[in-house]
């Protein structure tokens, strides 16, 4: 029977709403002076019917955005920030509550004798002259009220101006930078039949410092240069360019330089500057250079090979600013330096050559850190969880960085039964990050920003869960990190390798076993081997409106030992390596996300996840520990996690436990989420969550879990609201979420609307779920 809820409206409440409105519209000029009057913001009015309209928008947008200062900040018809600032009144102490609400949520009132009018139309005729329209003017008129006022300023833009031509240097036989200059000619971005525009004209000049920077031009700096432009030619509201070098240019800004010497000080102490006198040839004198590079490093405190491979600049080279950035980026993404200066000196100004210096200040190579971790959950569960970790980041002075972890964690039952299956996990961890590629017989050399990265680590984790089993999981890999660029990054593991072993089963469990075959799967041993390759892109960090992140992997296993063993499950021929039966399968996982901005604080996120993994050969399932799982605070965020699917399938009261994970072979997800700022520091949202998982074979334990051409029937559906405080070193997220759409549901009931009791405690415990998290979702 469908409950309807009733919204019952209490005219009380309303009216008080309507008399804090009047009163927060009163508070704005409650406490002006006679004479005085609250300033409500400009009008612009233009006066340009031959213009089009995307002129005419493009010209006031930019005139509204440069005209001060800005009237107080409204909501609805209200100023609440002015409001409370007159509501607190005058403050004698500079701190306290009453103090921060007064300059922190409130807002001084913007007066009509704080603008200076004069000043804006200057401002406005100049902005429009900027963009072309050069006999533009501009008038205002001030419009006052009994209390307020506002101010209009009509512009007349006249007639814009185009360009006519555009001049580079002529004669270039006396100077080699004119000649460059005249060779970036043909890439202008200044273009005849285009409109004028001063800030065309100082990314053009941008342009072309770019282009000398590359060809040796180190002292070279775009005000070096000018573009004189001329109105006087015989075409109407046509202008004709001429870009010059200023006479007044300095001698070392018109030479190319070549590198001489690179020096690097490898342990340079900016508190002791004084006593790091750099540029004393007799140091170098004094130096067997590397590959001509001279390093200082009394202390021993790399290997000289290592600046070989990061720095670029090479004796009798041509500077470029190529270059320059590289090597800088290469000393930063070394992970070893704390700051990272760099200095050209010149040794000799006619022969146009100077030194390049490296002043390195390394961090803290050794660290300890302990972490500890308090959780809870609906099941009377309570637990902990300790992190010791230490890391040494030069641990053979080449810039390896080295981590060990070990780590302990407890859930615990209270108020539960005696024999509650309490969890305890303890483990190690031991990884080795290697700033180069290490393969075997190979030398490379690699190019680019980023250094590759050979990466190899060893674990091991214990799990005991008390009346049921214990399991101990290893596992090791090996393999290369690059990145071809900021945006673009690859991860492969050459081999990656886990065994689980399984023992101490009590009959307890077996007993649950015989009940749920499907249980047996989580005590099975698993050897689990072969590579994977991850991809990765994003150019979220670019400040343009629309933004992407993708991250594609591919998992496979044994299969060419499957291969040449002739392994084949299904028949009967399953083989083992070391007495396990080693998994065979094929695995693939993409995310893919996409970001609108709307404002610098609101924004449009929405993510699409797709995976699948296909055993065979010496597998009939997908490992357990490689399965999907959907639910949880960075998924699903109405359901709990790993208790969705697989399918429609749902186990019974008798299995409802934190046991009982819900994996499939196919996971499909997706989620829709709005941010928006609410103050400074806090943020909110409005999101919703769509998905499932699914097997790819029919299993008779787990009924309507097969993926089917009707799984679109079968995806789960939730919605919830957000709060997150964003303190930049980390966020803290909350979000409440309730389900809208069940799978286990017979396929008439499976929405949720009908049943939505907010008023109902029992409905609220069963269908609200707080998701606490560290970090966006997504």
């Amino acid at each position: 029977m469908m409950q309807k809820n009733r919204i019952r409206f209490n005219w009380q409440w309303i009216g008080l709403f309507w008399i804090a409105v009047s009163l927060s519209s009163c508070q704005g000029t409650k406490g002006l002076q006679e004479g005085e009057r609250l300033y409500t913001g400009a009008k612009i009015k233009l006066e340009a019917p031959h213009l089009t309209k995307k002129e005419r928008n493009e010209l006031k947008d930019g005139i509204e955005a440069n005209v001060t200062p800005k009237p107080n900040m409204t909501f609805l018809g209200m100023r609440p920030k002015l409001a409370i600032y007159n509501m607190i009144g005058e403050t004698k102490k500079q701190k306290g509550i009453k103090h921060w609400l007064k300059t922190k949520l409130g807002e001084p009132p913007v007066l009509l004798k704080d603008v200076n009018k004069n000043f804006n139309v200057d401002i406005i005729e100049n902005y429009a002259q900027n963009k072309g329209y050069f006999n533009a003017q501009a008038s205002f008129d001030v419009q006052e009220k009994k209390k307020t006022a506002s101010i209009e300023y009509d512009i007349n833009p006249d007639f814009r101006y185009f360009i006519d031509s555009v001049n580079f240097p002529a004669d270039t036989t006396s100077s080699l930078i004119l000649k460059e200059i005249a060779k970036t000619k043909n890439k202008s971005i200044l273009q005849p039949g285009e409109p004028f525009d001063l800030e065309v004209i100082k990314n053009e000049r941008q342009r072309i410092d770019a282009h000398l920077k590359q060809r040796g031009f180190y002292y070279f700096s775009p005000d070096n240069l000018i573009v004189l432009a001329d109105s006087t030619i015989s075409k109407e509201h046509k202008v004709a360019l001429d870009l010059k070098l200023k006479e007044d240019t300095p001698e070392l800004a018109t030479e190319a330089f070549t590198i001489d010497q690179t020096v690097v000080y490898a342990n340079y102490d900016l508190n002791q500057a004084e006593k790091n006198k750099f540029t004393i040839p007799a140091k170098l004198e004094a130096l067997k250079p590397l590959k001509d590079i001279f390093i200082i490093d009394p202390e021993n405190t790399f290997k000289p090979e290592i600046f070989e491979q990061v720095l670029v600049f090479h004796k009798g080279e041509l500077y470029n600013r190529k270059d320059h950035n590289t090597t800088l980026n290469r000393l930063i993404n070394l992970g070893v330096f704390k700051f990272v200066k760099n200095q050209f000196v010149v040794t000799d100004s006619l022969k146009h050559t100077f030194d390049a210096y490296y002043l390195l200040t390394p961090k803290k190579f050794k660290s300890l850190r302990l972490e500890t971790l308090g959780k809870t959950n609906s099941d009377n569960f309570v637990g902990g969880e300790l992190n010791l970790n230490w890391s040494h980041r030069n641990l053979f002075r080449g810039a390896e960085h080295f981590k060990f972890s070990v780590f302990a964690s407890t859930d615990y039952q209270i108020g539960g039964p005696e024999n509650a299956n309490n969890l305890l996990r303890y483990g190690a961890s031991a990884s080795l990050e290697v700033p180069r590629l290490w393969i075997p017989l190979l030398d490379l050399n690699t190019s680019g920003n980023f250094l590759p990265r050979t990466h190899m680590e060893v674990s091991y984790e214990f799990q005991k869960r008390t009346q049921l089993y214990t399991l101990g999981n290893f596992n090791t890999n090996f393999g290369y990190i690059w990145k071809e660029n900021i945006r673009k990054e690859h991860h492969l593991k050459v081999m990656d390798v886990s065994y689980v072993h399984a023992s101490n089963v009590t009959d307890t469990y077996k007993q649950k076993i015989a009940n749920n075959p499907h249980l047996q799967r989580v005590v099975e041993n698993q050897l689990i081997f072969g590579p994977t390759y991850t991809y990765t892109y994003t150019n979220t960090m670019l400040p343009q409106a629309n933004t992407i992140y993708f991250q594609g992997q591919a998992d496979i296993s044994a299969i060419a030992t499957g291969l040449i063993m002739g392994a084949d499950a299904k028949a009967g021929k399953q083989k083992e390596l070391f007495n396990v039966p080693y998994s065979q399968y094929a695995k693939i996982d993409n995310d893919f996300r996409y970001y609108h901005h709307f404002t610098q604080k609101s924004m449009l996120a929405t993510r699409l996840i797709a995976g699948m993994a296909y055993p065979f050969g010496n597998s009939i399932d997908i490992p357990f520990s490689k399965q999907f799982f959907v639910g949880g605070s960075n998924s699903l965020r109405g359901f709990r996690a790993r208790t969705l699917g697989p399918g429609t399938y749902s186990p019974n009261e008798n299995q409802q436990s934190i046991l009982y994970d819900q994996t499939g072979d196919i996971k499909l997800e997706t989620s829709l989420e709005y941010r928006f700022n609410i103050y400074r520091f806090l943020n909110g949202a409005i999101f919703t969550d769509a998905g499932n998982v699914w097997l790819v074979n029919e299993n008779k334990d787990r009924p309507g879990g097969k993926f089917t051409s009707d799984f679109y029937k079968e995806i789960a559906v939730d919605a919830g609201i957000g709060l997150r405080f964003d303190f930049s070193i980390f966020v803290l997220r909350l979000d409440l979420a309730t389900p809208l759409r069940i799978p286990s549901l017979p396929e008439g009931d499976r929405w949720t609307f009908k049943d939505i009791d907010l008023g109902n405690k029992e409905w609220r415990k069963n269908n609200l779920i707080l998701n606490i998290g560290i970090g966006y979702p997504f």
